[in-house]
């Protein structure tokens, strides 16, 4: 096999040390993208950075994450849950209670989500003057087509 080429088509790691960002293979059977799309979602990133404060109730999870439903709250811990990030437990009252809390794992990967937000905020301006300029050239180039058809 030539250095570089993939092991098999349904192979998606690196063939070598380097970075690669063919790793992010969008075929079902990859693992790192299936982690970063559960992990990149708005609801598993809000659910991870409030639960990174304490450890919640799932009505106090639903009150705090504004536009989520019952339905997929309760789908986002379980996988959450699933991939070691997040940990439940239930407490044997009437009516039972249940916490929801990061693992280690999932306090480690708060401070990656952390920094990506830091860097969102540092940014904001650039990227809403960036979007703007964009919308104006795009808005006169159809309108110079417009002119000329």
């Amino acid at each position: 096999m030539e250095d570089g080429t993939l092991e098999s088509p349904g192979y998606c790691g690196d063939t070598d040390s380097d970075y690669d960002i063919r790793q992010w293979d969008a075929r079902a059977d990859c693992e790192v993208r299936q982690i970063l799309d559960r992990i990149a979602d708005k609801w598993s990133l809000l659910a991870i950075a409030l639960l990174d404060q304490c450890s919640m109730r799932f009505t106090e999870l639903k009150r705090e994450i504004d536009g989520v439903s019952q339905r997929m709250l309760t789908r986002t811990l379980r996988q959450l849950e699933r991939d070691g990030l997040v940990e439940r437990t239930v407490y044997p009252t009437v009516p039972p209670r249940v916490d929801y809390a990061l693992t280690p794992l999932g306090a480690s990967l708060h401070t990656t989500i952390k920094a990506l937000v830091t860097w969102t905020e540092n940014h904001q301006n650039e990227i809403a003057s960036a979007r703007f300029a964009y919308d104006r050239r795009t808005a006169e180039e159809a309108a110079l087509a417009a002119a000329n058809a």
